[in-house]
């Protein structure tokens, strides 16, 4: 028999076996698929069933090989989404929304067992321009862990990208969820700032002025939820949104861990009473 003709049986062996695996290009859009449905198994949103199957028919039609590391890893994502279907329901990772909500630009964070809800406020002094950010974090029965504010263009540049807590609930992780009463620590000299969510806001008594900050977060929450229930929320537009991992409000609905945080935070009020210069008393009128 000829070499040449020997040679000829290889190549056509070779050619028929490449007939039969995954393509550089499936294994490329393989990965990543995987990886995506690895990622939103920690950080969601939600992995369906029907995902893993769609996953594994792709595989199969593509000729991956059943003992590949695709499969495997397909394999361990239903293994873990079986176990938390028959175990207690985890608290989901960080989420990130906003949008327009009674006339402002909310964002609102969701991780675990808390809420942040951050807006922004500027104005001019004495013929500078400022721009602040004023973030309320809530526990999962809606009080308060801390009032901040972060200078996103101070009337004093060097401060630019500062923060401050300006009202903080003395070891609140530690704390029943549905606290009455709280010692908090407050900043003993306020940021000029402040007066850009209200130009009278250093003529009042330190109380009130404590206790108003606490609860405009309060009264934000409430116009939001009402907002969100009455008509379309504004910010669910993908130019509208700078932050590509952005939710808009709307979203907030389906969220099983914001929103009783928010329906129990828009009915809470607060009052504050003055301590030492840094401390403060909090406490929760009747619900």
């Amino acid at each position: 028999m000829p070499p040449d003709a020997q040679l000829s049986r290889r190549r056509t062996g070779v050619k028929s076996h490449q007939q039969n695996v995954a393509t550089k290009d499936h294994k490329k859009y393989a990965r990543g698929l995987i990886e995506q449905l690895e990622s939103r198994v920690h950080a969601g949103p939600p992995v369906h069933a029907t995902e893993i199957v769609s996953a594994r028919d792709y595989l199969r039609q593509s000729d991956f090989s059943p003992a590949s590391d695709y499969f495997s890893r397909l394999m361990q994502i239903q293994q873990r989404l079986e176990t938390r279907s028959k175990g207690p329901s985890l608290p989901a990772a960080k989420r990130n929304y906003g949008g327009e909500a009674g006339g402002r630009w909310m964002q609102l964070q969701c991780a675990f067992d808390h809420v942040i809800l951050s807006t922004c406020y500027e104005g001019e002094f004495n013929l500078k321009q400022g721009r602040i950010k004023i973030s309320h974090r809530f526990n999962e029965e809606g009080r308060v862990d801390f009032v901040e504010l972060k200078f996103l263009r101070s009337l004093q540049p060097i401060l630019n990208g500062e923060i401050r807590k300006l009202l903080l609930v003395k070891g609140f992780l530690g704390l029943r969820k549905d606290w009455l009463a709280a010692e908090a620590f407050v900043l003993e000299v306020l940021p000029r700032e402040l007066m850009f969510l209200f130009p009278g806001i250093f003529d009042c008594e330190r109380s009130e002025l404590f206790s108003w900050l606490i609860n405009i977060g309060h009264g934000l929450i409430s116009d939001l939820l009402e907002d969100l229930q009455t008509r379309p929320v504004n910010g669910c537009l993908p130019q509208a949104r700078r932050n590509p991992d952005q939710l808009c409000l709307t979203a907030i609905r389906s969220d099983d861990v914001a929103w009783p945080i928010l329906e129990k935070t828009a009915l809470l009020q607060s009052v504050v009473e003055v301590g030492a210069p840094k401390t403060v008393l909090v406490r929760y009128l009747g619900e």
